[in-house]
């Protein structure tokens, strides 16, 4: 489990708690991107991504459409749930993203989830997890199934072999337990969430002027700028061991 403090005071390290399986989570990872593009310093934020299920006690998978989730789920009509599923299409469309609901098959995240976490050893993370989003929300991907993640681990650069062996022995599965369980200590309920620093929590996807804000605030405050000076800079005083006094003629 990594700790939520700042790797050191030139970087900025940023915690995302995120389920592959949440629209919302695809969208804010777009907004925060927008913001972090027009960041002064964003050469030096580091971006760590935790696993998050939303429903770790689904099957592997859902039969139903996403509509007859959301209808069942809230209690929605079948007209209502589409209008739902449409609204966040849109939305999606609008931060460039294509969703497409009639493909997407509701899958248990779990594995999906480790995948992430063996490719984060090899600093292809935040790769793996955007694959992995476009995978489930656009290709109508299953990844619950193993075959499939092993494929798409391969398309960001990583073993296939390892992949393969790495899932089907569960070798990750502590780790993503690992951060679930930090996400309760920390009251994390729902997803996306934010942590700036170690200190600052952003809940949900955020307008890239939220996400803006916090990133020039957090900074500032573990980068502060020089003083600015007032007054005379030779005004008499006592510098590097010595106090010399200035003797009139």
């Amino acid at each position: 489990m990594t700790s939520l403090s700042p790797t050191s005071p030139e970087k900025l390290r940023v915690d995302i708690w995120s389920d592959i399986a949440c629209p919302w989570c695809y969208i804010g990872k777009r907004r925060f991107e927008a913001a972090l593009q027009n960041f002064a310093h964003k050469d030096n934020v580091e971006i760590v991504y935790h696993s998050f299920e939303l429903d770790p006690s689904g099957p592997a998978l859902n039969p139903q459409t996403s509509g007859q989730m959301l209808a069942q789920k809230y209690g929605r009509t079948p007209a209502q749930a589409q209008q739902m599923l449409d609204q966040v299409t849109q939305t999606a469309a609008a931060e460039g993203l294509t969703y497409d609901f009639d493909q997407v098959k509701l899958a248990n995240t779990f594995l999906a989830h480790q995948l992430i976490q063996l490719a984060a050893t090899q600093n292809l993370g935040p790769q793996t997890k955007e694959r992995l989003l476009r995978a489930y929300f656009t290709d109508g991907a299953n990844l619950s199934d193993l075959e499939t993640l092993v494929a798409l681990g391969a398309e960001v650069g990583l073993n296939a072999d390892q992949v393969r062996a790495a899932l089907a022995s569960g070798e990750y599965a502590s780790a993503v337990r690992q951060d679930e369980a930090q996400a309760q200590r920390l009251g994390i309920s729902g997803v996306p969430f934010y942590v700036l620093g170690g200190k600052y929590g952003i809940s949900g996807a955020q307008g890239p002027e939220v996400f803006g804000q916090a990133l020039n605030q957090v900074w500032a405050e573990q980068n502060p700028a020089p003083l600015t000076m007032l007054g005379s800079s030779d005004a008499d005083g006592c510098e590097d061991g010595s106090c010399e006094v200035a003797i009139s003629d």
